[in-house]
């Protein structure tokens, strides 16, 4: 499945170079597995070939070795990509984990996390940022879909430079290699109504005419490290109906492959807030209203009923689910079943980032569903009856798909993102192949089976560490110190 490129908003091509090191040189390259991930499944002796922009051409299974060619240290599995992330909210993971009225929930999460939102500087996001990418990259994702909505200064004045942040988060991805999905979120209201935006809300807020100029801006800075530059209409709540039409409407004419992704029926207040607004549920509104279509990611989606899973997955528009900070704010249960039955597409997001680790992601998915349907191995296919392996697969197609960005697996014409597991690791050692993904996801426990990664064809992790590891983290420490005070 190859996604197409905006025309005007290009997407990244990190460079290749034989050393995980922030500043490698790009060339074509070649890398031999004695198992793959294929999208069929696994495969024997598989030999890829990408090309300087780090784009495979060749995926040839029962291949001799070629004299010269690297050999892969473990088994290869396409690299994940992460389709919903607030990096500054990395930062302030457990600082919210207490009691502080009588019925905790979303909401007063978001009271804390507006707090701690006031006092990001361009400096710390960047630090911040830098650190969360490794992580991503060290935890077997190999791009990430930017949700950013801290615009502005602590005032809600602009910057001297109006895109210092979202050029701060730009940095981050190229210092690390993690290939960049750049979504400038649209924030206008705190409410449906619209009702006027809460003073916590200042730096996110921005006119429609404001939020396009900003994607022009943005979109050279994107072009230059080869990113793909999208939109995100915060929510329903946070942008009326005239301004989410025309931010659509501006976004198509800049750039008509653009990705669009929305928060949207996440929790049940904003359903029942969107009914008696709209006199509709929130996600039968938007197919109602706007084209939505595979450019489109539904982000949580949690809350929708039968006719809504139906078309929602009819559209061709990507469910983006966060299992785990879904989980950590109790939002609820997406129902997959009900979304597959009907041939949706699906990815992954880490979103706040309570946990930083793909295979995490994929375990609480499955078990969340376990859990709501009392059966087990739920979302195993008759194709792919190791529900690990079906996990995986599923989700790098549908992250793909919502990062607008051609890296859905180990086939010609993808990116050659991909990693290898530590088959040394005691949750994977000396099982077969065919176990090793849900070993990877079920059994590893909170310890990651990465052993390298590759990003457009460029080692990025090895031996299970970024190079940047200790000075990120270093830096992130640093920054965190400075702006985690909840007093």
């Amino acid at each position: 499945m190859t996604q197409p490129t905006p025309p005007s908003m290009t997407r990244m091509n990190p460079h290749h170079h034989e050393h995980a090191t922030p500043c490698s040189t790009r060339s074509a390259g070649a890398l031999f597995a004695g198992h793959a991930l294929l999208p069929s499944g696994w495969a024997r002796n598989v030999l890829l070939r990408w090309d300087e922009s780090g784009r495979l051409h060749a995926v040839q299974a029962g291949a001799e070795p070629p004299q010269g060619v690297a050999h892969a240290p473990g088994p290869l599995l396409p690299a994940m990509p992460n389709l919903h992330s607030h990096a500054f909210q990395r930062a302030f993971a457990g600082l919210t984990e207490f009691r502080g009225q009588d019925q905790d929930s979303f909401w007063s999460w978001r009271d804390l996390m507006y707090r701690f939102a006031a006092r990001i500087t361009p400096e710390s996001l960047e630090a911040i940022a830098t650190w969360l990418y490794v992580e991503m990259l060290e935890a077997g994702y190999g791009s990430v879909c930017e949700f950013h909505y801290v615009h502005h200064d602590r005032s809600g004045r602009a910057y001297a430079d109006d895109a210092e942040l979202s050029l701060a988060l730009l940095r981050a991805a190229r210092r690390t290699g993690l290939a960049m999905t750049l979504l400038p979120v649209l924030y206008q209201s705190s409410g449906f109504g619209p009702r006027p935006p809460r003073s916590d809300q200042a730096r996110f807020i921005r006119s429609t005419a404001s939020m396009l100029s900003l994607l022009e801006r943005l979109a050279p800075a994107c072009q230059a490290q080869q990113a793909v530059l999208g939109l995100a209409p915060h929510s329903l709540r946070a942008v009326p109906a005239d301004s989410l039409a025309e931010a659509v409407q501006g976004l198509t004419a800049l750039a008509p492959g653009a990705p669009i992704h929305i928060h949207i029926a996440e929790q049940t207040q904003e359903v029942e807030d969107c009914l008696a607004f709209y006199g509709q549920r929130p996600v039968q509104w938007l197919l109602d209203h706007l084209p939505v279509d595979r450019r489109w990611c539904l982000v949580h989606a949690t809350h929708m009923d039968a006719r809504e899973y139906a078309g929602a997955a009819h559209s061709g528009a990507v469910a983006g689910i966060c299992p785990t900070t879904e989980a950590n704010l109790g939002d609820g249960i997406f129902d997959m079943r009900q979304w597959l039955a009907h041939g949706g597409a699906w990815g992954l997001g880490s979103d706040s980032h309570a946990c930083v680790n793909a295979a995490e992601e994929l375990l609480m998915l499955e078990y969340s569903q376990r859990l709501f349907l009392r059966q087990r191995n739920v979302l195993a296919t008759t194709a792919q009856p190791q529900v690990g392996t079906a996990l995986w697969l599923a989700a790098v197609q549908g992250g793909a798909q919502a990062a607008g960005r051609s890296c859905a697996g180990l086939a010609p014409g993808q990116q050659a993102d991909f990693l290898s597991l530590d088959t040394e690791h005691p949750a994977l050692n000396g099982l077969p192949v065919q176990a090793l993904v849900s070993a990877h996801v079920f059994a590893s426990q909170r310890t990651s089976a990465v052993h390298s990664l590759w990003v457009d064809g460029v080692l990025r992790v090895q031996a299970g560490r970024h190079a940047l590891h200790d000075v990120a983290a270093r830096d992130f420490v640093a920054a965190r110190a400075k702006i985690a005070e909840f007093s």
